[in-house]
């Protein structure tokens, strides 16, 4: 058998390790320069490989084709292949045929990798043999050839589930949808959605469906479309008569015969997106028979994601906070409605189609001070001018930094949250929320 391999990141790497200890005859194929750390692993194990081309004459002499998430299905190789009648799969779906283990999948818009990495701590708390992986850590496939867990929390993003044909979680888990990614699915937003409930496809009366009931996206797909999967519900703003819930300030899941209530205030990670992160991954671990005090336990003491609503330092009492993730306007909605100060709001990159009104009662009610950290900041000027007194610009996280230590006084939060993507000034949200804390600690 051969199989392609295109794009040689982390999926496209570990696939193609993966690939070959199963027999396969593996050939990747790269547009781009390929990192010399994955350049290395390729040639130790003597698996050939192509960078800054793509070959056809190569390419369509596969029997298989594993194509990396950030490779659009558009592109004219891909329908070329889909033409020719040879299968392109995701790294998930190639993986998967590797591993017994049971998998909950994680998507949505937003909360996916807090709702992943919380969902793990539990389960290993619970002592689970489980493991983490998807769009987070390791690439999935590079895991189930190295390590042997009996179980998986994988966090996935629509394009990964855009090339899956038998995948099929024990629990999928949704945590939202708002609009995100749009320019790859035709500007269309069923298309987008129909991608994300892709998770729940080959799911069966034994398997289990987790969603936020209180999203009028996910209600609305799943009045008209039918899941075999059972149904478990959270909500932040009505009682269920099965699933997670709040009850004044105490969270509750009632998902079988033993109910577990907890007071939100001891939950570690604080906001209403982060109650209902913990309702869907409470109700897993209970899916997964973890004790109710282990679950309390974790929901306690959890930390948090690197770059999401992340504390970075207090100083002159100012808190300075980084949220580099927030990639889209709904991530920033959600973290300014957890904000409980008046607060210096860093804002702004490559904006991809975004409509900040969505914002503007938040600001108006929270906001002191903006300042932008992209190129092209009009947009955002234009929006908020009026409502907002003091807005500025800046090229650099330490030039932003310096204007929030200049504005900010005692008591106040410095928030950077900036609702577009990295692109124009950084290599990543990880490299712009790396050098936003680099600039707070050198205050």
């Amino acid at each position: 058998m051969k199989l392609v391999v295109l794009g040689a990141g982390e999926s496209g790497v570990g696939t193609a390790l993966l690939a070959k200890s199963k027999g396969f005859e593996v050939f990747v194929s790269d547009k781009s320069e390929i990192k010399e750390k994955y350049k290395k692993v390729l040639l130790d194990n003597e698996i050939p490989f192509e960078e800054k081309k793509h070959s056809l004459e190569k390419i369509f002499q596969a029997d298989e084709v594993m194509k990396s998430p950030g490779i659009p299905d558009k592109i004219s190789l891909i329908q070329e292949l889909k033409e020719k009648g040879i299968p392109v799969i995701s790294e998930i779906e190639f993986a998967v045929k590797y591993t017994d283990a049971k998998i909950v999948g994680i998507t949505g818009s937003n909360g996916k990798t807090t709702t992943t990495l919380l969902t793990h701590h539990i389960l290993k708390k619970g002592n689970l043999n489980i493991g983490i992986a998807g769009n987070i850590g390791d690439s999935f496939a590079a895991s189930v050839l190295k390590d042997s867990f009996e179980s998986y929390v994988l966090e996935l993003s629509s394009f990964q589930l855009d090339g899956i044909e038998k995948f099929r979680p024990k629990v999928a888990i949704i945590t939202n949808i708002t609009p995100d990614h749009l320019d790859r699915y035709d500007y269309k937003m069923e298309n987008y959605v129909a991608s994300k409930f892709r998770i729940t496809m080959n799911q069966t009366e034994e398997d289990y469906l987790i969603y936020d009931a209180d999203d009028p996206v996910i209600q609305n797909w799943l009045e008209n479309n039918e899941v075999k999967a059972q149904l478990l519900p959270f909500s932040v703003s009505r009682k269920l008569d099965k699933g997670a819930y709040l009850d004044g300030d105490n969270l509750v899941l009632n998902i079988n015969t033993e109910t577990f209530t907890m007071g939100i205030a001891a939950l570690a990670i604080q906001g209403k997106h982060n109650m209902k992160n913990a309702m869907a991954a409470g109700m897993t671990a209970q899916l997964f028979k973890v004790e109710n005090e282990i679950i309390r336990e974790s929901l306690e003491d959890f930390e948090g994601a690197e770059h999401r609503l992340e504390s970075v330092l207090k100083i002159c009492g100012v808190q300075y906070i980084n949220d580099s993730k927030a990639t889209n306007v709904n991530a920033t909605y959600y973290a300014l409605e957890s904000m409980n100060k008046p607060t210096v709001w860093i804002v702004g990159g490559v904006d991809k189609g975004n409509d900040y009104m969505e914002l503007m009662p938040l600001v108006r009610e929270k906001v002191k001070a903006i300042i932008c950290l992209g190129v092209d900041n009009q947009k955002i000027i234009d929006t908020f001018g009026n409502v907002i007194e003091t807005i500025e610009e800046s090229l650099s996280a330490e030039e932003a930094v310096r204007k929030a230590y200049r504005i900010a006084e005692k008591g106040d939060a410095v928030l950077l949250s900036p609702a577009c993507a990295s692109f124009d000034l950084f290599s990543s949200y990880e490299d712009r929320g790396t050098q936003f804390k680099n600039a707070v600690r050198e205050l």
